[in-house]
């Protein structure tokens, strides 16, 4: 049970007390594809290496794919998204208490993850497979519903709403009844707009000026918008490498509008502005003391 006027988020290891301080979560991707690091970490000494940067810099979650979500990804099984992942989970379990999540839809993947040491299940299709309800129900881990229009190799094909902020804001109502129902526990369960995912460059500057509309119960909002294709285009510059400052003032935005979990690739710009954003919010520093 949550506590009134507090936001806590229940994982394996415990729970996050969201209430007046956010966190940053760190993106892995052990994949040859995705859009903005593909490659880059696809050994077991390279992902240890980055992993273990983003903790130095501050990052309070570790977001762990072996499957690109991009648009047009083609589909990955699910042994081989198994051999990409295990092996970095079950090295930073051994040697770390992080929060790790794994970046899957598939209940094989999420199953072994979790046995291997993994605390949330970040699923982009919002756990709509009842498989992975029961994986998730039984295992009482933290878990990340986000919402999706198609699938990955499709969804950017023409998406179109009659109002996306309150189809969204409905989508995540129904999944917490539904999963509420179908005996999660609310507490663990934490909502993603899904930016990029089935929605144009309108669609998505739209959901980020209405971030409080989306708001389900005392659920806390993850905002997942580093290096987007949106931010180019808003900006007029395709670079990847123009999109992290871009990112760092989406995560500032994100934070007064009261997202609480933000996922980024380059932790300790974001770390910085999430901390000064919260001390002019709420008088608090880093440390968690109050400045008064």
């Amino acid at each position: 049970m949550v506590e009134v006027g507090r936001m806590r988020w229940t994982n394996r290891r415990g729970s996050l007390d969201l209430t007046r301080r956010g966190v940053i979560m760190g993106i892995l991707n052990l994949t040859p594809d995705s859009f903005s690091d593909g490659g880059l970490h696809r050994g077991l000494a390279d992902g240890l290496a980055h992993a273990r940067q983003m903790l130095a810099e501050g990052a309070e979650i570790l977001d762990i794919g072996g499957e690109s979500t991009r648009p047009g990804a083609a589909p990955v099984e699910a042994a081989e998204e198994i051999a990409r992942v295990l092996p970095l989970i079950a090295a930073l379990r051994e040697h770390s208490e992080v929060l790790i999540s794994i970046d899957t839809s598939k209940p094989a993947v999420a199953r072994a993850a979790l046995a291997a040491g993994a605390d949330i299940v970040n699923d982009v299709t919002g756990l709509r497979d009842p498989e992975m309800v029961d994986v998730c129900r039984h295992a009482g881990c933290g878990i990340v519903i986000m919402h999706m229009r198609g699938e990955p190799r499709t969804m950017q094909h023409n998406p179109h709403y009659n109002d996306v902020v309150a189809e969204v804001a409905g989508f995540f109502r129904q999944r917490l009844a539904e999963l509420t129902a179908a005996g999660i526990d609310p507490a663990t369960l934490c909502f993603d707009p899904g930016i990029g995912f089935g929605k144009n460059v309108g669609h998505n500057l739209t959901l980020l000026r209405d971030l409080a509309r989306l708001q389900v119960e005392d659920r806390p909002l993850l905002l997942g918008v580093s290096r987007k294709s949106f931010i180019g285009v808003v900006l007029e510059d395709a670079a990847m490498d123009q999109r992290e400052w871009p990112t760092v003032a989406l995560t500032v935005w994100g934070r007064e509008a009261g997202v609480r979990i933000h996922r980024v690739h380059e932790v300790r710009r974001n770390v910085e502005a999430l901390r000064m954003t919260e001390a002019i919010l709420h008088g608090i520093c880093a440390d968690g003391a109050e400045t008064g």
